[in-house]
Order: structure tokens, then sequence, then C-alpha cells
């Protein structure tokens, strides 16, 4: 490493430690960048849905990052899903590869290998969150919510879909919140079918319920509920209020529906949200950087994990080069990064009607594409459909 890309004069703060704040935090460490990660949770965050990486950029960036032996000793090792009929026969087999990628891991596994290999060289802050940010020419004054304020030569928003960075640096949430007509929820609960690193899925007009077992445990499953809707009005801290809404909307669904909501009365752990993308015209302003979804985000199918990965890679590398003048780096990163990650973003406007399509004859043509797409003749189309978006950006040569 040479003098220039040496970040050790370069202090950093980094709002979430959920993927993309531990995968910046490595990539910078790496350039010997004085890191501090700040995140509202009490402790890292485990579990969560599993999460997918393909193509040859992902392995790139994972390689680099020093952690693809790691992800690939704790992949899922997730076998083919079946869309079944109320009768439990299955009508399409989903192969592997088709849902999982070229390999899969728990969000919260991945996060736990990136805090790792990053816990002695960077900062985090637990149970904190920020309250202001003001620019200046000598950097960022912040506030928070209980630390005392500290001044950071950059900021880095990388604190989700609902991201409290962006609100404070670029305006109110309901500005960038495009709303897909659909919400999803997850939770776990008893493996009552004995599902083993295998998946069902069962779709009625407007509602998919979703069993599936990632792990192997005999005792524990995955439910998936998402249902069609107009936008909603709740309270995202009421649970209990949460769960009514699911109750309503899949009450008399068919299957295993009954036994799934059983299922969620008693879980504690329920995932529960719009299918949404953001959309905003800058990803920085000043010292101010949005990375993952808080600046580029879908709630599922876009990808979101591997676009992350890729964006703060291209971020640290970009930071480098320019020998940590963010009027340099920032605008370099938001132009390599934007038209990949917008590309990204463009499947995930599927995840909805593919889980719940709106009609009965939707569903038979849902079912006939797939059934076609997951055939012999037709899978290597597929994964080189799926790969494309994934490969397409130009991540630069950056220092090693």
């Amino acid at each position: 490493m040479t003098k220039t890309h040496d970040l050790g004069h370069l202090s950093v703060l980094i709002s979430g430690a959920s993927v993309a704040g531990p995968a910046l935090a490595l990539n910078l460490a790496r350039y010997g960048a004085r890191v501090t990660v700040v995140e509202k949770a009490p402790a890292l965050r485990a579990g969560g849905f599993a999460v997918d990486f393909r193509g040859h950029v992902h392995r790139r960036v994972l390689t680099a990052m020093g952690i693809w032996d790691d992800v690939h000793a704790h992949q899922t090792r997730m076998g083919p899903q079946s869309v079944v009929a109320a009768d439990g026969t299955p009508r399409v087999d989903l192969p592997a590869e088709m849902m999982s990628g070229d390999v899969e891991i728990f969000r919260g596994d991945l996060a736990r290998i990136m805090y790792e290999r990053t816990k002695d060289s960077a900062e985090y802050v637990f149970g904190d969150s920020v309250t202001a940010l003001t620019d200046t020419p000598r950097g960022v004054e912040v506030a928070f919510e209980r630390g005392a304020p500290r001044r950071f030569d950059l900021v880095v928003g990388a604190d989700g879909l609902h991201s409290n960075t962006r609100r404070l640096v670029f305006g109110d949430e309901s500005r960038y919140l495009r709303f897909l007509d659909h919400y999803v929820a997850g939770f776990s609960l008893p493996n009552h079918l004995g599902l083993n690193r295998t998946g069902l899925l069962y779709s009625e007009p407007g509602r998919c319920v979703g069993l599936n077992n990632y792990d192997g445990d005999p005792e524990r499953a995955g439910a998936l509920l998402v249902f069609r809707s107009g936008q909603l009005v709740y309270d995202r801290r009421d649970v209990a209020a949460q769960k009514r809404i699911l109750t309503e909307r899949f009450a008399g669904m068919g299957w295993e529906t009954p036994a799934v909501l059983e299922g969620l009365a008693e879980t504690d752990d329920l995932y529960f949200d719009a299918i949404a993308q953001i959309h905003i015209d800058r990803l920085t302003r000043g010292r101010v950087a949005l990375l993952g979804d808080a600046g580029y985000g879908a709630t599922m199918g876009g990808m979101g994990t591997g676009v992350a990965i890729v964006a703060a890679h291209v971020l640290a590398g970009e930071l480098a080069l320019a020998g940590g003048d963010h009027r340099v780096a920032l605008p370099a990163y938001e132009s390599r990064i934007r038209d990949f990650a917008k590309g990204c973003q463009k499947i995930s406007g599927n995840a909805g009607p593919f889980f719940a399509p709106a009609t009965e004859r939707r569903i038979r043509n849902r079912d006939r594409m797939y059934r076609l797409l997951g055939s012999r003749m037709l899978a290597g189309f597929f994964k080189r459909m799926t790969e494309k978006a994934a490969t397409a950006v130009d991540l630069g040569k950056y220092p090693a």
C-alpha cells in the first residue's frame, strides 16, 4: 500500500451494522482508515432472511474482502423448493440455483463474519443512533442519542431502507420510498412438516404462504407471508398490531395457513414491512454518502446484499485512490454504482407478483412459466439471466 492509498488520516462514521456497514468497515480497514460503526440495536442482529451471491463480480469482491471461504463454510446448502396446491401436491419444482444463487448464507451469519474480521480494527457502538449531522469545512459534526458529540471526516448511511441518515441529510422518507403494492412478513415457527433444507410455497390470489427450512434444524422452520394491498398505516414498532394485520389478511386461506397463523401468534421474531424501493437522485451530499439499502434498496428480490457488498468495495476503493478526498471519491463512487444498483432494483419489482399473483389465471401463468424455466433445457439460460444484473458493473482497479 503506497502512502497515497493509506487512509490512516481519515475518520469515518458508518451508521448501521447489518451488512453494508460491516462490509464497508472491512474494506476501509484494508487501507487503515479509522472507522466507527454505530448501531441502534443493542447487539449484532442474528438470523434474518437468507441472502445469496451469484456471478463472478460477487465472487471477486468477497475474495478481495477475504471472506469467500467463510461464506462457503456457513452456506445454507438449501435444496430445491416447490410451489404446491392446496392439498400439498407439488405444482412446480424450483431448482436450488434458481432461488439460492451460487452460494447462500443467513444475513446474520454474514454480518457476524464481517464483524469478527473488523471488531479489533473498528470501533462498534451498539445501542445508540445519530440525531443530527452538520457538514462543515472541517468535517461532519455528529450528535448522538446517547453518546457525546463527535466530528468525523466522512459519514456513511448504511442504515437500511428506512435510513435515519438519509432522513437527516436528504429529507423525509416519503420523498424516496416507492411502495410496490405488497407486504411481506417472516418469522420462525415449529417445523411441523419435518422440512430439511427445502421450502414450499402456496399461493391464492393476492396472498402467499411459504414454509422453509434452510439450516437442517429438525425443530424450527421459517414462514414467509406475502400479500397484495394498498398502502397501510401502522406503527412499525407495534408488533401486536402487525400480527393482527397478518391474521386478518390470511384468515380463511388454505393449505398449512392455520398452522402458520398459530406460529405467528407465538413468535417473538416477526419481520413485517412493505415491499418497496428507494429512489433518490443523489447518493452523496458534501461529506455524507448513502450505501446499500439506504440509497438504492429494495425490500426483497433486488439482490440488495450483493449490491451492498459490491458498493462497499467500490466506495472504499475510490476513497483509497483519492487519498481520502471526499470531493473526488464520492462522485466517483456514485457514478460507478448508480446504474448497477438501478439494474438490480428492476428485478425486485417482480417479487410481490411472483409470490402473490393477483388472480387465479396469473397463478397458473406463473407456474407454467417457472415450470419451463426450471426445465433442464432452459436451466442454463435462467442462470445467465439472473447473473446479468449481478455482474453489470465495472469494479475498477483499486489498490490491493
